[in-house]
């Protein structure tokens, strides 16, 4: 999903050849015909995710300074680049002063609109890394550190932000490298206990015969090699966060002293004579289906249902490929500060091809792809050559034969039901298309057909990425999934007409 742009300038027709060269540069435009309107869009509860904001320092009501004083006060990063037909010294200083990233002068050109907004979104994805990094080691991260675009991810971070609301007990599932200890943070750094400590455990690299030791401590002298006393992780938590990383993994012995820590809130020693009361607020997390270790006979189900209070499934990073432009921004911008590279971006065939792969370590391994590029890359863009360690990587979901899913398939299988861009099969890049405007008979092709057609084609030309299949054919995501529901819903009728 490309960058989403605000426009606010109350000329129409200089917010239609703003909004023209934005989209030219590959941008999604949402546009405003004032500053009371850019604000009250930026501060809605309900407000779009914007990136970038270009304004218009000349307005009636709220001007452009008042603007930027309003999303001071309102604590927004976005970052904004200022217009205007007043070109004088102390416009720009005033601007910049008041927390502009760039200033250009009417009518700007393409070249240099292009180049103000990249360097405000490399900028603010810098800042937003190094903010990002600074909350984790202070322990503060919240979610708004969390990298999302995609609507697969909406339903879990509202259920994260309403756990983190209260101490109910969460247990995070999901692949490995999808980010579970990341939710874990964000669920501490947003809730009461904030500034207390978070201790993360990883259950599945302790060995068994210390588990216990390294959970609940150990006194001096309570087995050999126990020269001091220890206090264990429970009691270091104690008042804050306790994260259980591979909960699955713990041995059975351990597992009946976890259940009684949570039951009772008490935990014992190694070699103590007396349980020490320990207040902690536990999140798990494990990369296995918990209930079937259960079936298994491999965890304890009285425990299971302790923990499995509020489940949370972070979904893995091939059913929210829309995330991976994001988050390819993000970590360039961390790699290039940190390497001291001086990178512009990446090409559009590397962002398509990385768009589009499986990625089975998740977003883990999409951060090593990308450290490495930044350390190995020879230019000043990261090309598809650059990633070629990907090559290898699992392809876009295939039929049953073995031959990618074609794009009709992908209409026809989801019959009435509702339709969106993660569902859509993406098929083989077309080299170029053609369109019949007769029939064989000689007539000419219904509309709706030759509109159905042409979506079919952009959808396999632009490989699945809706926001920009929308952009391309000028209407809005809502209207082109509505036009595909039709489409699936006409299919099903048809096919269903055919049974009778």
């Amino acid at each position: 999903m490309p960058a989403t742009i605000l426009i606010a300038d109350d000329d129409s027709v200089q917010r239609r050849l703003v909004e023209n060269m934005v989209q030219k540069c590959g941008y999604e435009t949402v546009v405003v015909d004032s500053g009371d309107a850019a604000i009250a869009l930026l501060t809605a509860p309900d407000a779009p995710v914007i990136d970038a904001l270009v304004l218009d320092l000349v307005m009636p009501g709220l001007d452009g300074m008042g603007v930027l004083a309003k999303i001071r006060e309102a604590g927004l990063s976005i970052p904004v680049v200022v217009q205007t037909a007043h070109g004088g010294i102390d416009n720009v200083v005033s601007a910049m002063r008041s927390g502009a990233q760039d200033f250009v002068v009417k009518p700007v050109g393409m070249e240099r609109l292009q180049v103000s907004l990249h360097n405000a979104l490399t900028t603010s994805a810098l800042k937003g890394e190094l903010q990002r990094i600074r909350h984790s080691r202070e322990g503060r991260l919240t979610f708004a550190d969390i990298v999302t675009r995609s609507e697969a991810m909406a339903g879990v971070m509202r259920t994260a932000k309403k756990a983190a609301a209260s101490t109910i007990p969460v247990l995070i599932e999901g692949e490995s490298g999808v980010g579970k200890e990341l939710f874990a943070r964000a669920i501490h750094g947003s809730g009461e206990r904030k500034s207390r400590p978070f201790v993360a455990v990883n259950c599945g690299a302790i060995p068994d015969n210390l588990v216990e030791s390294i959970l609940f401590g150990h006194e001096k002298g309570a087995f050999t090699g126990a020269t001091e006393r220890h206090t264990g992780k429970f009691v270091e938590a104690s008042g804050g966060t306790l994260f259980l990383d591979e909960v699955s993994e713990l041995p059975l012995a351990a597992q009946v002293k976890l259940l009684r820590a949570l039951q009772e809130g008490l935990v014992e020693a190694v070699g103590a004579r007396k349980p020490v009361k320990v207040d902690v607020r536990i999140v798990s997390a494990t990369n296995r289906k918990l209930l079937e270790r259960v079936k298994s006979g491999h965890f304890r189900e009285d425990l299971f249902y302790r923990l499995h209070v509020l489940p949370l499934t972070v979904p893995p990073l091939r059913t929210r490929s829309e995330d991976i432009p994001h988050l390819v921004r993000h970590f360039l911008a961390r790699f290039c500060a940190e390497e001291n590279r001086h990178i512009t971006g990446v090409s559009g065939e590397a962002m398509a091809h990385l768009s589009q792969l499986d990625w089975p370590g998740n977003i883990r391994q999409l951060e090593n792809a990308v450290y490495r590029a930044v350390v190995m890359s020879e230019g000043d863009q990261l090309v598809l050559s650059d990633f070629p360690q990907t090559a290898g990587m699992p392809s876009p979901p295939t039929a049953a034969h073995g031959e990618p899913l074609s794009v009709e398939q992908g209409f026809h299988s989801t019959a009435a039901a509702a339709v969106n861009g993660n569902e859509i099969p993406i098929a083989p890049l077309p080299a170029s298309g053609t369109l019949s405007m007769l029939t064989n008979s000689g007539e000419v092709r219904p509309l709706e057909e030759l509109e159905s057609e042409i979506i079919r084609f952009a959808i396999a030309h632009y490989r699945g990425q809706m926001s920009e299949v929308a952009r391309r054919l000028k209407i809005g995501r809502s209207t082109l999934y509505r036009k595909l529901d039709e489409e699936a819903a006409d299919s099903a009728d048809g096919a269903t007409d055919q049974a009778g």
